[in-house]
């Protein structure tokens, strides 16, 4: 995870504009379930009443309202309404704190008046008080209620007026009537005076249908907006997170094949070519995919997780322990999918590997597999592989596909429980539909951010795995590097004088030299030939002079410059290097013989495919220099293939020639008229041949003879064939009598 982190931390700009999108995303998501809830309990229950505190109110009402309130509560009141016209009072703009404040205070002194009108139509002389600052009588009933006639707002303004009742009586009688409710009254004085609202506006001749349809168009439109509002936060979530996982993506192939391509081949005999093919892509592809998903649903789920627990603890339905039971319960199912599931995560890259491997090997040797008939044991473990692949995946896939149902018969369980509870509470009236409505959405949103957590926990094993892959890969530290100080500029123009002193190599984990204490130069306009046999370290040179691998022991100079001080890219410059096995690149002739750069002109280009012997077969072609080379050069015979190698190396006209046993893929014919071109046409350029036909090197000017790592002879044709035993045994299996004594002689 930290890795995945850490690439995500190279594009923090766009991270952070994610976040601030899902914060807006989830505050969306979390405010529509409330105004649901208002829609059913306010819009259609209380029909589009939402506070006690009403816009308009008559004067007896308002001045009968006061009476019930404390002076400070009284003093607010008057300062949150405006008398019009000395009649009716309407409420100035108030901010929603002040509104829940009024609403707070104005429920009981609601109640009590409606109480007191629903007893009659008047108050009798015989009913009332017979002196000011009699007690009224104890209320009897849960609303409040005395068992006097009944008073209305005005009757009981006047009677204040008069001094018969006082505000101290009014106070007792209300706080009477609230301890009769008991535990409810909040609910039961909500509900109630909210009727008494209602009968209020019915009297001053509001039309409630027209107030309540406004109501819940208002409320509606605000669910639009906001509803736009969360899709296009979704939307430009879903697009930074894209560009974003594609960045990731795209650094990372970036940084693998800029490494790779550094690496000497001591570093690529650590990995497989299969399994740095699948770095690249798969596991690439595999942290691409994770990006993605955290930046759309792991970093929304604690957003909305904790968003989802702040609105269920507002909303007071006393069903919190719901809340912990389900994401204990969810807790569970993630511990045991992640204990059994895991392991098998981690195993599932390696065997991806192992198919590459195997599929690679078996389609680049079907000639041979073709050959041996051996098509039915490579079948079988292509299909060993492929099995033990799709084992690991059906697991997975198992416990991924258990997880879901789980998932759901747990919200589904979890629903049936809030709306059991839910149905009690609205039953004993302490609890509210809409109520019960937003508390079940923040609930399945809240079990929802742990389902999304879930999944993607199960992606994450796997993305681990190849983002250590990848940094293993990154990890490498190239043992081929260039000194902090390079000489390339000590001198305006190299010579190509190559010289090994005392150069002794070992390969990395052998137990001895390959090569050891070689000594010799190559000199500029001269032909060097090595020849040895198979497995003497003739290659292994040419690989030091490259800088493939560096030497042990000793140094390699070029013009007298140890090729460690000069820039891998200065010296490789110099270089012209032809492998043992030609290699082509997809595209054409030209873009192949040009291969080392646009400065190469087309003359350059057509005088190296005349030195390399290569002009009559391109001539031949129907598009010449323009005729398509495939993949590998595969639509090319070997020796066309190698005379198309030389060429490149000669278009570059370098200082210095390196032929790995370039020339047994041609005909005596055509090696003996490249050789003579050669030597005519590049004239000041060193050449160093690796060779297995003497015939190859019969004229060269030096000859060095390789056995087991160490030079055995150095010389001319002829001076070998009289002072050598190995060149001697080397030239009886390759010349005939004839050929033997007109070149030298054989010593007895």
């Amino acid at each position: 995870m930290r890795n995945i982190f850490k690439y995500l931390w190279e594009s923090k700009g766009m991270v952070m504009g994610i976040i601030l999108l899902l914060i807006v995303q989830a505050f969306c998501d979390l405010s529509l379930p409330q105004y649901t809830s208002d829609i059913v309990d306010i819009g259609i229950q209380q029909e589009g009443i939402a506070h006690l505190a009403m816009e308009e109110m008559r004067a007896e009402t308002f001045e009968a309202i006061c009476l019930f309130l404390q002076p400070e509560q009284e003093q607010q009141l008057r300062d949150s309404y405006q008398q019009k016209e000395g009649e009716s009072y309407h409420l100035k703009k108030l901010e929603q704190e002040e509104l829940e404040q009024l609403d707070a205070m104005l429920g009981m002194p609601f109640l009590m008046i409606s109480g007191m009108e629903q007893m009659g139509a008047g108050m009798s002389d015989a009913a009332a008080p017979k002196e000011a600052g009699q007690p009224l009588n104890a209320p009897k009933d849960r609303a409040g209620q005395s068992d006097t006639a009944g008073l209305d707002a005005a009757a009981l303004v006047q009677l204040e007026a008069a001094g018969m009742v006082t505000r101290e009586q009014l106070w007792e009688l209300e706080a009477q009537a609230m301890e009769r409710m008991g535990e409810q009254s909040e609910s039961i004085i909500r509900q109630q005076a909210i009727l008494a609202v209602k009968a209020e506006y019915e009297a001053m001749g509001w039309d409630l249908g027209q107030y309540q349809m406004r109501y819940l168009l208002r409320t509606g439109g605000k669910m639009l907006g906001i509803t736009l509002v969360m899709m296009a936060a979704a939307i430009c979530v879903g697009f930074l997170a894209s560009i974003v996982s594609a960045k990731v993506g795209c650094n990372l192939r970036s940084r693998i094949f800029g490494k790779v391509v550094s690496f000497s081949h001591g570093e690529m005999d650590q990995f497989s070519t299969a399994s740095l093919i699948t770095r690249s892509t798969n596991d690439v592809q595999q942290i691409q995919m994770v990006c993605v998903m955290l930046l759309r649903m792991v970093l929304y789920a604690p957003i909305i997780g904790i968003g989802g627990v702040v609105k269920v603890m507002s909303t007071k339905t006393g069903m919190g322990w719901v809340i912990a039971l389900a994401v204990g319960l969810v807790l569970v199912l993630v511990a045991i999918l992640m204990g059994v599931a895991m392991p098998k995560f981690r195993v599932m890259q390696t065997l991806v590997d192992r198919l590459n491997l195997v599929s690679r090997e078996i389609l680049t040797g079907i000639p041979v597999i073709r050959a041996f008939s051996r098509e039915s044991h490579e079948e079988a473990r292509f299909a060993e592989a492929n099995r033990n692949l799709m084992a690991t995946q059906l697991f997975t896939g198992r416990a991924m596909n258990f997880m879901m149902p789980a998932m759901m018969l747990i919200m589904n369980g979890i629903t049936v429980l809030i709306v059991f509870s839910g149905a009690k509470g609205i039953d004993q009236g302490n609890l509210q539909v809409g109520d019960m409505m937003a508390f079940l959405t923040y609930t399945m949103q809240i079990v929802m951010a742990f389902l999304m957590i879930t999944m993607i926990s199960i992606m994450l094993p796997r993305a681990g795995v190849a983002a250590r892959r990848i940094e293993e890969v990154l990890a490498v530290e190239p043992a081929i590097h260039d000194a902090s100080v390079t000489r390339d500029e000590e001198k305006e123009q190299f010579e190509g004088l190559l010289s090994f002193e005392r150069v002794s190599f070992q390969y990395p984990g052998a137990d001895e030299n390959a090569v050891e204490q070689i000594d010799f130069t190559v000199e500029p306009g001269k032909t060097t030939a090595i020849i040895g046999s198979t497995g003497c370290g003739k290659s292994t040179l040419l690989h030091l002079i490259l800088r493939f691998y560096d030497v042990t022991e000793g140094r390699i100079t070029m013009d007298g410059i140890d090729i460690r001080q000069l820039s891998q890219k200065k010296l490789r410059s110099l270089i012209g290097f032809v492998p043992q096995k030609g290699v082509l690149f997809s595209g054409d002739i030209a873009s192949n013989i040009k291969f080392d750069g646009a400065h190469i002109t087309d003359e350059q280009m057509q005088k190296a495919a005349d030195i390399a012997q290569a002009t009559k077969f391109i001539e031949e072609k129907e598009g010449g220099f323009a005729s398509a080379i495939a993949q590998g050069g595969t639509n090319v015979s070997g020796g066309q293939k190698q005379r198309l190698s030389i060429a490149r190396a000669i278009a570059k006209q370098p200082k210095l020639f390196l032929f790995d046993d370039s020339f047994s893929a041609l005909d005596y014919k055509t090696d003996a008229a490249l050789r003579s071109a050669l030597k005519e046409q590049i004239s000041d350029a060193a050449v160093l041949i690796v060779a297995q036909r003497i015939s190859t090197i019969l004229h060269a000017d030096q000859i060095l003879v390789l056995e087991d790592g160490h030079i055995v002879g150095k010389g001319t044709h002829e001076s070998l064939m009289a002072s050598c035993a190995t060149y001697q045994e080397i030239a009886r299996s390759q010349l005939s009598e004839a050929e033997l004594g007109g070149k030298g002689g054989v010593v007895a």
